[in-house]
């Protein structure tokens, strides 16, 4: 006799698991749990479904963001009630801000045993307030033909949801009512049903409005081009031939993917950070229009340049509705495809660009780059990074980590032909899940690594767990310089009595007992000649490899500003006095 409760139980979450996967959620991350369990093992028995088990809720959250980074669609993640769901917190926010597509689930007690004191019940509803696109109390499991229909709705729309401008995460809270075993033996997954699609056309420009975009664009010959994180790759091309058209530099950040591929980089310029610091030098380039594409940059150089033009047209150019403008200088907040509004732009142009104007970016640009490559000689973190670029192989991918390690990329990863990624947490720009999330990422990429400093390796050093467990592949760089080395470049490092307490923070960690422990390959490196010869080595082995670079933050520093200056002194030197 096929037990009743069992039966509605089955029936109702195969349902929704299945239109899960008809609408291409393949990947779920589950958390054990006693309440999850009528999900899991429907989940774990799916064909179609592949599964990875991570204890950490916090680490598994993370780590289906980086999976869903990385495939560039939704992923499950699941767990059990109480404080498990609140461990996901970090990483859905994380999703909201960088607008990627989580499709969280959370098991929960059903409606009689809340708020009265039962065990591992907590107040779910809501729990992750503005930071989910949506959320939904599902109903108890019943297997009426109603019901079902209702939990394949409920499961389409919060995909739809998920993936409409912007993305972002969703949240279903279950409450399960023991016993909590479903029927595997006949469970059936109805792939026959038709399953409920939404789908998301690309957004464009009306005619009236190209015309008058264009007729802004039509009278200002000196325009910049800025792209920043989260910028649709599949735009590329059309943003460069949209350079191209009007003779406007493109002032890529690393995350906008446009300093390397195949594209034509003639336009790309790659080291403002350095150059925008210098006065003089920057008097020569205030545009008279502004187009932004993708989130502000890293670079706050840039940002303080763009906050201080006044009086010019500053176009945030978006898919989504959404207000990203935290200098408050747009004019125009164009919501449209970044890839159609430059062809909109172009098959309206009714002029060519100026040859003098992107030719003095380019020249501020090149000659920036020729004295950082000839000032940066002594052996520290920025060294250590150009040296991890040198040897990326084509098609790799690297995912950096918040705080110095993400502007020291800024500053020495340079335009190049190679095919490489460069990937990070910029939504909320913390440091938490950093190791969990570039090991999701890690999944889909065959030369996978991971740029960070200490003390945001130590924070989700138990991440490592899942890398051990599947045997992924990545190359982990740890900058040690024993604390937070941003610190020392703000203005609390002048309080000496209290910095190293409150800010330097000094944690004195070896990390090679990290490596033993999750069985990862060890290299401990002092000096350019080691980091070479490690990098070169971790590249010959599979699994987790740990290359833990010693530096010393004083001396990081100095020689950091010791770069600048000597840059700054040949840039005014070259440059003062000319008048573009």
């Amino acid at each position: 006799m096929i037990d009743e409760h069992q039966q509605k139980l089955t029936h109702y979450l195969a349902a929704f698991i299945e239109e899960l996967v008809g609408n291409g959620v393949d990947e779920v991350v589950i958390s054990p749990g006693s309440r999850s369990t009528p999900l899991a093992l429907l989940f774990a028995h799916h064909s179609g479904v592949n599964t990875y088990i991570n204890v950490d809720e916090r680490s598994a959250a993370f780590f289906a963001l980086g999976v869903a980074k990385a495939k560039n669609k939704p992923v499950a993640i699941l767990c059990t009630s109480g404080t498990a769901a609140a461990n996901y917190y970090p990483a859905i926010i994380e999703a909201r801000y960088a607008k990627v597509p989580l499709i969280v689930l959370t098991a929960d007690r059903p409606h009689e045993l809340r708020e009265v004191g039962a065990p591992q019940a907590i107040d779910q509803l809501d729990l992750y307030g503005k930071h989910v696109k949506w959320t939904v109390d599902m109903a108890l499991p019943e297997n009426s033909p109603s019901m079902l229909e209702y939990a394949r709705s409920s499961a389409s729309r919060g995909i739809g949801l998920s993936l409409g401008e912007p993305k972002g995460p969703v949240h279903f809270n279950f409450p399960f009512r023991e016993p909590l075993i479903p029927d595997l033996k006949n469970v059936s997954y109805s792939t026959g049903s038709q399953v409920k699609r939404v789908l998301h056309g690309e957004r464009s420009l009306s005619a009236s409005v190209s015309q008058e975009l264009q007729g802004i664009l039509g009278n200002n010959e000196r325009g910049l081009i800025i792209c920043g994180p989260g910028l649709n790759s599949d735009s590329i091309d059309s943003i460069i031939s949209f350079s191209e058209q009007f003779g406007f530099p493109i002032v890529a950040d690393p995350l906008s993917q446009m300093r390397s591929g195949s594209h034509s980089k003639a336009h790309i310029i790659d080291t403002y950070d350095t150059f925008l610091k210098i006065d003089e030098v920057k008097e020569s380039l205030h545009p008279e229009i502004v187009i932004r594409f993708g989130a502000m940059p890293v670079s706050k150089p840039l940002m303080l340049f763009l906050k201080s033009l006044s009086d010019i047209p500053y176009w945030i150019v978006s898919p989504g509705e959404e207000w990203q403008d935290p200098i408050s200088k747009g004019t125009e907040y164009i919501y449209c495809d970044e890839g159609l509004f430059c062809q909109s732009m172009i098959n309206e142009a009714s002029r060519d660009g100026s040859d003098k104007w992107i030719n003095h970016w380019k020249n501020v640009n090149h000659s920036t780059k020729e004295l950082l490559l000839k000032g940066h000689q002594l052996w520290d973190e920025g060294m250590a990074v150009s040296g991890l670029v040198q040897h990326l192989p084509e098609k790799s991918n690297v995912f950096v980590s918040n705080s110095m390690p993400i502007r020291d990329i800024d500053t020495f990863f340079f335009s190049n032909i190679r095919s490489i990624g460069i990937h990070a947490n910029r939504g909320a720009n913390g440091i938490d899940g950093v190791v969990s999330t570039a090991l999701g990422m890690s999944t889909c990429s065959d030369s996978m690594y991971l740029l960070i400093g200490d003390l945001a390796f130590f924070h989700d050093l138990n991440g490592l767990l899942v890398g051990k467990k599947y045997k992924l592949n990545m190359t982990i760089v740890v900058l040690n310089n024993n604390g937070g080395g941003i610190f020392s470049y703000l203005p609390q490092a002048s309080e000496g009595e209290y910095f190293e307490d409150l800010f330097g923070t000094p944690m004195d960690l070896d990390f090679s007992h990290a490596a033993r422990l999750y069985e990862a390959g060890y290299f401990r490196v002092e000096s350019e000649e080691e980091f070479h010869r490690a990098v070169s080595e971790a590249q010959h082995r599979n699994g987790l490899k740990i290359i833990e670079v010693m530096t010393n933050r004083e001396e990081n520093v100095a020689n950091h500003r010791n770069l600048w200056n000597f840059v700054s002194r040949e840039m005014v030197k070259k440059f003062k006095g000319d008048v573009h």
